[in-house]
């Protein structure tokens, strides 16, 4: 019966060092070596850019949608739709990557540059100045796009 009492006490030792010794990580009063961190506030995304040094917005509000299809690495001009996009001056471009890869909209001539869009991301651009913008995916090459600002 002693055997077995000095087995369980030194089952039940071993135990208690080994729970003690993996929840250390887990103490309520923080280590002067290991400062608790602090949740602030996401910070807010950043308006996108204009093409004009003083964008103002469209009086009426207008949206337009593209979006990049699946497989849009493959299919050159239609990776995006519609395409040629035609808006209104002030109107608001959102771009949605429904493929399963990343992909970004980068202005040809350096007016906007999306950064990479994973699946489910989108990227929005109000086009202030009337003309013909074509972009690209910088990624897939052959992905290309124009939208005309009348």
């Amino acid at each position: 019966m002693t055997a077995i009492s000095i087995r369980r006490v030194s089952l039940l030792l071993l135990f208690v060092l080994f729970v003690t010794g993996c929840g250390s990580g887990y103490s309520s009063s923080p280590s002067p070596s290991s400062p608790s961190p602090t949740l602030s506030p996401a910070p807010a995304p950043s308006p996108a850019p204009s093409p004009a040094p003083s964008p103002s917005p469209s009086p009426s509000g207008s949206t337009a949608a593209i979006s990049i299809p699946t497989n849009a690495r493959t299919l050159g001009t239609g990776g995006f739709v519609p395409n040629p996009a035609a808006v209104a001056q002030g109107t608001v471009v959102t771009w949605s990557n429904t493929d399963s890869t990343n992909h970004d909209i980068v202005s040809d001539s350096g007016v906007w540059d999306s950064g990479r869009l994973a699946t489910g991301d989108s990227f929005r651009f109000t086009f202030a100045n009337k003309g013909t913008y074509p972009y690209h995916c910088s990624i897939h090459p052959g992905m290309t796009g124009t939208i005309v600002v009348q």
